[in-house]
């Protein structure tokens, strides 16, 4: 069992070094964003971008070092809800911001949502079950865990994004039809969420493998008890993940004004932004799930992939819709049809791959030309 952390042990001189260099680069920015609103000599956008991404790299680290404590000392699936639910809530309150910000940003959420989508679903389950395939072959997921997470992946993905482009106006919904896709997308996601911490947890768990004993038994966590014993560490852990999380995302959302600039400049498609900037905000998600895939801990794995796409769809959804009420603005949701067909081809493959099988090299390629296809499309 492990001993009780102090707050001398967990606010160390490299986690205050960590947030004080996060926060510090934010200050700097937001200082200089009237010297941003002109464009930048292409030598000095370069070196900018770099130290955005060097910052964001560190701070990244601090997040998985602090979500493999609370991971450790909570359990799953609530050492796992943490930092999701975390890295999400933020997403979804910048998507927000750029909403009631200047300009029109009518295809921000489905953008995100599709890259955010699309990326976890093939790249970075992809590259996990590679890693885990060859370290720890023949290791599985738990299947109702898994299946749980695919059934209301299929449901909301294609409430949030192939019926409006069917129903609505240009792929807008109509305002009854706004409100009903956003109440019911909010009170799933809900239902799940309560469900997966209450009476179903345990299929949220790992799964005991050959060598850990009877296979098939979940591994139980008294939450109760350590919730009780170790409230000020988790408390604090907390506060610190929070407070490296927050510069990640919000210098990501400076590190997109230079990237739409440099990629114009270079020809590129504007879509590519979205998908380099979705990538680097789940970058810490990312880190943390290649991590758990090296050390066989393939339910893990679908806790942090599959669960942070579906509190992505399960947030974004009904807030932009919510926003766009109040707001009037239109917010256009539906999909592509060539997209679609990605996205479904993606949780038919999921299903296989993570679902059906134990882990393999083999079962992370299809995943991984998955995405170079998707990547095609995005550079088309």
């Amino acid at each position: 069992m492990r001993t009780a952390s102090t707050p001398r042990t967990v606010i160390t001189s490299a986690v205050l070094s960590r947030v004080g260099l996060g926060w510090g680069a934010v200050l700097a920015t937001a200082l200089a964003r009237p010297l941003l609103a002109q464009p930048l000599p292409g030598p000095a956008l370069v070196a900018l971008l770099a130290a955005i991404v060097a910052v964001i790299l560190v701070c990244a680290w601090g997040v998985v070092g602090e979500a493999e404590h609370l991971a450790r000392r909570l359990g799953d699936p609530y050492g796992t809800l943490v930092l999701t639910l975390s890295i999400v809530a933020i997403e979804v309150i910048l998507i927000s911001a750029v909403m009631l910000g200047p300009g029109d940003h009518p295809t921000i959420a489905r953008d995100s949502v599709t890259a955010v989508s699309m990326i976890i679903l093939n790249l970075v389950v992809g590259v996990a079950l590679v890693t885990a395939g060859a370290r720890h072959r023949g290791r599985r997921a738990n299947r109702a865990g898994v299946g749980a997470y695919l059934v209301l992946l299929a449901v909301l993905l294609a409430a949030g994004l192939a019926v409006p482009g069917l129903v609505g106006r240009d792929g807008a919904l109509r305002t009854w039809q706004a409100v009903t896709v956003a109440v019911l997308t909010a009170a799933t996601y809900v239902w799940f969420l309560l469900r997966q911490t209450g009476r179903r947890r345990r299929d949220f768990q790992e799964v005991a493998g050959p060598a850990d004993g009877a296979a098939g038994a979940p591994v139980a966590t008294p939450i109760g008890s350590t919730l009780r014993r170790h409230r000020a560490e988790l408390a604090l852990r907390t506060l610190v993940l929070v407070l490296t999380v927050l510069p990640i995302v919000l210098l990501s959302h400076d590190m997109a004004t230079l990237l739409d600039d440099g990629l114009a400049r270079l020809g590129a498609p504007v879509a590519l932004s979205g998908l380099l900037v979705a990538a680097i905000v789940f970058l810490p998600e990312t880190i943390t799930t290649i991590r758990a895939a090296a050390a066989g801990e393939l339910q893990r794995v679908s806790n942090l992939c599959h669960g942070a796409l579906l509190s992505t769809v399960g947030l974004t959804i009904p807030t932009v819709l919510v926003i766009g009420l109040l707001t009037g603005q239109p917010v256009v949701l539906g999909e592509s049809p060539v997209t679609l067909a990605l996205l479904g081809l993606s949780l038919l493959l999921t299903v296989v791959t993570v679902w059906a099988r134990p882990a393999s090299r083999r079962s992370g390629v299809p995943h991984l030309l998955l995405f170079a296809a998707y990547l095609v499309t995005v550079l088309a």
